[in-house]
C-alpha cells in the first residue's frame, strides 16, 4: 500500500514536519489538553453521584431524598473539586515563578557555580569538548533562556502550564453534566408517579454503569491502556463504590426515621 496516498496517516506526520510547519508549531508554544481534567471530573461525579442513589436506595428512602442529596452532590462536591483543581494548578504556577525568581537570584549572586551547573547538565547529554563549551556559552549568553533551561533540566519543571481557571472550569461541568446521569431516572419517576421505583433505580444503574465504561475508555489515552481495559476497570471502581454505598444504607436503615 502506498504510504502517500490521500489520508493516509504518514502523510499527515510529514505535513506536520515540514520547515515551515515545525516553525509556526514551535511560535505557537505548547498547546494543553483539558480532557483530562473532563475525563476526571466526569468520573468523580458519577461515582459519587451513584454513591449517593445507592446508597439513598439502600436506606429505603424516596425519590425526592434522592434528587436533593444527589443535586447537592452535584454541585457542592463539583464545585469543591474544581475549586482544588484550580488552586493545584495554579499553586504549580506559582512554584514555576518561585523558582525562576530563584534561579535569577542565583545567576546574579554565584554566576560561575550556575554556569557550572549548565555544563555538567549537557555533559550529562552527551556534549564535550569544544562543543561543550560552546553549549554553555550559548545558554549563558542569554539570562532568560539560561534561567529556562534551569527551570527544565534541573528542576523539572514545564516552561507554560495550563490556565487554573479553564481547568477548574472544565473539571466543574464535566463533574455535573456525567454526574448528573445517575439522577434521571429518578428525575423521570418525579414527573411520572407511574414508574416504578426499583425499576427507575435498575435503569440508573444501566446507565451508569454505561457511562462509568465510556468515561474509563477516554481516560485510557492518559495512561496507556487498552480502551477497554480502561472501561472495566473503572466500570468495576465505580460499581465498588455503588455496593459499599448500598450496604452503608441497608445497615444504617433504622437511622433514617430517626
Amino acid at each position: 500500500m502506498r504510504t502517500d496516498e490521500p489520508g493516509n496517516p504518514s502523510e499527515s506526520l510529514r505535513a506536520e514536519h515540514t520547515r515551515e510547519a515545525i516553525e509556526q508549531r514551535l511560535a505557537d508554544g505548547p498547546l494543553h489538553s483539558y480532557l483530562s481534567d473532563w475525563v476526571y471530573g466526569a468520573i468523580d461525579g458519577t461515582v459519587t453521584t451513584f454513591a449517593v442513589v445507592a446508597g439513598v436506595m439502600g436506606a429505603g428512602l424516596s425519590t425526592g431524598v434522592i434528587l436533593i442529596l444527589g443535586l447537592a452532590n452535584l454541585l457542592a462536591d463539583g464545585f469543591s473539586m474544581a475549586v482544588s483543581n484550580y488552586l493545584g494548578t495554579n499553586a504549580e504556577d506559582e512554584r514555576r515563578q518561585k523558582l525562576r525568581r530563584a534561579e535569577l537570584e542565583h545567576i546574579k549572586l554565584h554566576p560561575h557555580g550556575e554556569r557550572e551547573e549548565i555544563r555538567q547538565i549537557f555533559a550529562a547529554k552527551g556534549f564535550e569538548g569544544e562543543d561543550l563549551e560552546r553549549a554553555v556559552e550559548t545558554i549563558t549568553a542569554d539570562v532568560d533562556r539560561w534561567v529556562d533551561t534551569m527551570l527544565t533540566d534541573e528542576h523539572g519543571v514545564s516552561l507554560v502550564g495550563p490556565n487554573p481557571f479553564r481547568a477548574g472550569w472544565t473539571t466543574f461541568w464535566a463533574f455535573v453534566v456525567v454526574g448528573a446521569i445517575p439522577l434521571l431516572a429518578f428525575a423521570y419517576r418525579y414527573l411520572d408517579r407511574d414508574l416504578d421505583i426499583d425499576l427507575a433505580f435498575a435503569l440508573s444503574t444501566v446507565m451508569t454503569g454505561v457511562a462509568f465504561f465510556i468515561v474509563g475508555a477516554l481516560k485510557s489515552r492518559f495512561v496507556d491502556q487498552a480502551w477497554w481495559r480502561g472501561g472495566l476497570v473503572t466500570l468495576g471502581v465505580g460499581g465498588l463504590a455503588a455496593v459499599i454505598a448500598y450496604v452503608t444504607g441497608v445497615l444504617l436503615r433504622g437511622i433514617a426515621g430517626l
